[in-house]
């Protein structure tokens, strides 16, 4: 039995394809589905339960000796939330509630940290998850310190040899696309933002550059392809032994421009771009630069290559967004 915290939604509802796929067994699913087509997500799963928040611990206590993993996908992620109370509940509060369940019961945890954590990026990208680099972090906004104070509390809980789950692993996200991200609305990636517009014969609209460094589209993210990061959670449920905190990206920095043109390539068409003054309420916070290090998990054995960018968008534009049916 596996339970996926936010298993409705973006990454989550992928890894509960996934598992259903491989024959994992019975799936839970802890979300809330609200009003909207969220629950197309996993509307084509054979799901063993959707349990609400309210009801995790309840339904984990009558389950215990029958649960193999929980994979905590259940977050807070916009960036620009402001509700900083309701972020610590759940980014936080909520996670740590349940890395003590699954200490107690001897229950493996795979937890979605993110790249918000590195801030500016001013001291890179290594995912270091010792008490002193992760105490260095500045991220910049409220999502990003919650996730960066979970990281750090659990780097003080191993440090000081404290009870921990058989196996534990933090997944440090950097910019993924891919299906089942429609109810993210402007939080969606690029790729499904542009897409209409390609589709169209129309401009994909993208901000202009307000740094030196960086022409008009050329600002630097790792874009990382969703199947990727489902292969990697899937490699750590099959190799018990390998614990702690990970970047989950490509290790490659593409631009804004490549992503726009390989949407547009994917429909065989030649990317039209206008660019807009970014706001100037995000302009201070603006990243310029991601890229993942992934020597840690390559040492860890992981060895699968990455999805290229072209590969990982052609693949959403025609499996999925060019369709009459775009949820995997």
């Amino acid at each position: 039995m596996y339970v996926v915290t936010g298993g409705a939604g973006f990454i989550g509802s992928n890894i509960v394809c996934a598992l259903e796929e491989q024959g994992a067994g019975k799936v839970i699913v802890c979300d809330r589905l609200h009003e909207a087509d969220k629950w197309r997500n996993v509307a084509k799963r054979g799901l063993w339960d959707v349990v609400a928040p309210e009801n995790l611990f309840e339904f984990l206590d009558e389950n215990a000796s029958n649960i193999e993993a929980v994979i905590h996908m259940g977050a807070i992620s916009s960036t620009t939330e402001t509700d900083v109370d309701l972020i610590m509940d759940t980014n936080f509060h909520l996670s740590l509630d349940i890395w003590h369940w699954c200490t107690q019961h001897r229950v493996r945890l795979v937890y979605a940290s993110s790249a918000a954590t590195y801030g500016d990026g001013a001291l890179g990208f290594d995912d270091d998850g010792s008490l002193d680099a992760l105490a260095a972090l500045r991220p910049l906004n409220a999502y990003g310190w919650s996730k960066n104070l979970f990281d750090h509390r659990v780097a003080r809980m191993i440090a000081d040899n404290e009870p921990r789950p058989p196996q534990w692993a933090g997944l440090k996200f950097f910019n993924v696309y891919g299906p089942n991200e429609y109810h993210k609305g402007r939080m969606r990636s690029v790729v499904s933002q542009v897409f209409p517009n390609a589709r169209d014969g129309g401009t994909a609209t993208l901000f202009k550059s307000h740094n030196p460094d960086y022409e008009d589209g050329g600002q630097l993210r790792d874009f990382v392809w969703v199947g990727d990061c489902v292969d990697i959670v899937q490699w750590l449920l099959k190799t018990p032994g390998v614990s702690g905190l990970f970047n989950c990206g490509t290790g490659q920095a593409r631009s804004f421009k490549d992503l726009t043109h390989a949407v547009y390539g994917a429909l065989g068409q030649e990317a039209e771009i206008e660019y807009v003054d970014t706001p100037v309420e995000i302009r201070a916070k603006y990243q310029y630069f991601t890229q993942a290090n992934m020597d840690r998990i390559r040492a860890a054995g992981y060895d699968k290559p990455f999805t290229s960018l072209e590969d990982g968008v052609r693949e959403y534009v025609t499996g999925f967004l060019n369709t009459d049916d775009p949820y995997r």
